[in-house]
């Protein structure tokens, strides 16, 4: 069952976390400039951060065989 879980993950990691992630990083680096001087920019660059780390997320779940 885990290979399954693998391919799913991987599946998910090529057809979408790497537009997501690359998007998302996008955003969050020309944001987070403005974070120093901007209050409401820390929450938003807070909000991207999890979406940036989502392609290693499912990495992490593709080697490890985890289920959702």
């Amino acid at each position: 069952m885990a290979i399954l879980y693998s391919i799913l993950w991987f599946v998910i990691l090529v057809g979408i976390s790497f537009y997501v992630g690359f998007i998302a990083g996008w955003i969050y680096i020309c944001i987070l400039p403005f974070t120093v001087c901007i209050d409401a920019c820390a929450g938003i660059a807070d909000t991207l951060e999890p979406a940036v780390k989502f392609p290693k997320y499912c990495a992490e779940a593709m080697m490890d065989g985890r289920g959702f």
